[in-house]
């Protein structure tokens, strides 16, 4: 039981890391590019790889 909620939870850890993932190409795409977003997508992104590697 207790897998199955750390699993659930891991896939829910990678969907976030893909939302960003695409989030940051979006803006990354723009013409003019929000630095301060991107940054701030940036560091979201690595909690995220960081508190998956954890598991």
């Amino acid at each position: 039981m207790a897998s199955t909620a750390v699993s659930s939870h891991l896939n829910a850890l990678h969907s976030k890391h893909a939302g960003l993932e695409s989030r940051l190409r979006d803006e990354m795409a723009r013409p003019v590019p929000d630095t301060a977003m991107i940054q701030s997508l940036k560091k979201q992104k690595l909690r995220l790889k960081e508190e998956i590697a954890a598991h």
